[in-house]
């Protein structure tokens, strides 16, 4: 680039983002095309805007379509958290998120998961179509500009990434409510009407079942719940959402 120079500084969370010389806290010096609106120059030194909560400019509020004349001092913020968003809190996850989208259902968040690589721009268009919030890994996958919006995972660990979430857009929580398999809601089932998929002696053990409304899966207390319910009470810690209902 031959055109102005700027000098651009990120906060500290956004440093996983950004080369090692643009972490400096009294920021660094980029030359811009002259052309390119605030919002690209950021995105093109690797900071999905996705990511980005405020932009100031010489200490003021400044919006991403701005042009950046030489000698601007800019501020990069990250979002605020929890992060409002225009629509209710409902999910889309790419092919790398497989357990966490299970939590997500898990806790009663509406949170679709592509098990195929679709691709970039077919899960860009179904978050638009669907209202969905992207959550990725994939750096280039939050740039594209169909998203309805979008959110990085920071963290590989299921757990961190859970809490990333939770925290991040603190969703209304309904335990139990939700297939962990497909994302349909569960409803209250009889015995006679699970008992096709019971495993041998399950009868004998459990009284309260719950079907899936969509793919019909059944649930029932096994032997993993208490792990199960470790997950769901650290979650309602965080998001302060009471107590869990009791479904299987």
């Amino acid at each position: 680039m031959d055109g102005p120079e700027i000098i651009i500084s990120f906060a500290p969370e956004l440093h996983v983002f950004v080369s090692a010389p643009r972490r400096a806290a009294e920021g660094a010096r980029v030359r811009t095309d002259g052309s390119s609106t605030l919002g690209h120059v950021v995105e093109s030194l690797g900071v999905p805007l996705t990511e980005v909560g405020a932009l100031t400019l010489d200490g003021l509020p400044c919006a991403v379509g701005h042009v950046p004349a030489a000698g601007e001092r800019v501020h990069v913020s990250p979002v605020v958290r929890p992060q409002p968003l225009p629509g209710p809190a409902r999910f889309l996850l790419d092919v790398h998120l497989g357990t966490l989208a299970r939590r997500l259902r898990l806790l009663g968040v509406d949170a679709a998961y592509e098990r195929l690589d679709i691709g970039d721009a077919a899960l860009a268009a179904q978050s638009a179509r669907e209202q969905r919030v992207m959550l990725s890994r994939d750096r280039g996958l939050l740039h594209r500009r169909e998203l309805w919006a979008g959110a990085y995972v920071y963290s590989h660990r299921p757990e961190e990434q859970l809490t990333d979430v939770l925290e991040r857009f603190a969703p209304p929580l309904a335990p139990w409510t939700r297939c962990t398999a497909c994302n349909g809601e569960l409803r209250p089932a009889t015995l006679e009407e699970v008992r096709p998929q019971l495993r041998a002696g399950t009868e004998r053990s459990y009284d309260t079942f719950a079907l899936c409304t969509a793919c019909g899966q059944a649930y029932w207390r096994g032997a993993h719940r208490d792990d199960l319910d470790g997950i769901v009470a650290e979650a309602l810690r965080l998001v302060g959402g009471g107590d869990a209902p009791a479904v299987p």
